[in-house]
């Protein structure tokens, strides 16, 4: 690990801020459950399927990580992952980001 990673990870606020949003993560399977079942959808698919636009509409680049899952895997496994991944490498920009202004 970078001397800068390091640094970092000796303040107590950055290992209390990683520890919840692991946790988060750990929680995101149960969130997408939760959402299936109470029927939840996305305001903005409600709204394309309300005004005819969903039939229309064509997929030019699906993602890294379509719907919040990884295809083929369970559902709440893929979200699991996909939850995972998706924080290393924001987590993964942000460090590097900051670590370019710090100079």
């Amino acid at each position: 690990m970078s001397e800068h990673a390091d640094g970092l990870l000796a303040k107590p606020w950055v290992r209390r801020a990683l520890v919840f949003v692991f946790v988060l993560v750990v929680l995101a399977p149960a969130f997408g459950w939760a959402a299936g079942a109470v029927g939840y959808a996305e305001p903005l698919e409600n709204a394309a399927e309300a005004t005819g636009a969903a039939e229309h509409a064509t997929t030019l680049n699906a993602g890294l990580l379509p719907d919040y899952g990884v295809p083929g895997v369970h559902p709440h496994l893929g979200t699991f992952v996909a939850g995972l991944v998706g924080t290393a490498l924001t987590l993964g920009v942000t460090l590097g980001l900051g670590r370019l202004l710090d100079g």
